[in-house]
């Protein structure tokens, strides 16, 4: 019996290393082989990836509210130091402003501005021109099977909500 869930694990193992490097292969593809744009709008805009990611977070669905520190962190999966030294540095480029908690007075909480909003909209233009790219390359056939799987992908609330803010960006 041992063996046969070993065996089940190890054939999981497998199925999700092949799909993880078939993710991977189709990533690569959009964002490098298919334009590229929004990695070079990121890297013209000259901010670090962490701070790409905490203005893209700022500017998205979760970014509705302001944020403190620690919770950017804990929802970037990178350290309190590197987001506390990437906000400095969003700061001075006025592309984010902290702002005092209205409950506590010691928490300052980040919010983007509207330069901020502007240039992560460009980023997420820049994003989309590259998905649609991708998109016009593929026969019909491959889109309704891709749409198929992505639309599988929308259960996930997070996703969900993304797809619904850039379904809003494309259709400005």
């Amino acid at each position: 019996m041992q063996n046969t869930a070993t065996a089940d694990v190890t054939g999981e193992s497998a199925e999700l290393r092949t799909t993880a490097a078939r993710l991977g292969a189709l990533l690569r593809h959009i964002f490098i082989f298919s334009g590229g744009e929004h990695l070079r709008k990121m890297e013209e805009s000259g901010l670090t990836l962490t701070q790409c990611k905490t203005l893209l977070m700022l500017a998205g669905p979760e970014g509705d509210r302001p944020y403190a520190g620690r919770d950017i962190a804990e929802r970037l999966h990178v350290s309190v130091p590197s987001v506390s030294r990437a906000v400095d540095e969003l700061v001075r480029s006025r592309l984010v402003r902290r702002v005092e908690d209205p409950d506590d007075r010691r928490i300052r909480r980040l919010t983007i501005t509207d330069k901020g909003r502007r240039l992560a909209g460009e980023i997420v233009a820049a994003r989309m021109a590259d998905m649609e790219a991708f998109a016009a390359s593929l026969t019909p056939a491959q889109r309704r099977k891709l749409d198929a799987a992505l639309e599988a992908m929308l259960d996930n609330e997070d996703i969900e909500a993304t797809a619904r803010e850039l379904e809003e960006v494309a259709g400005s």
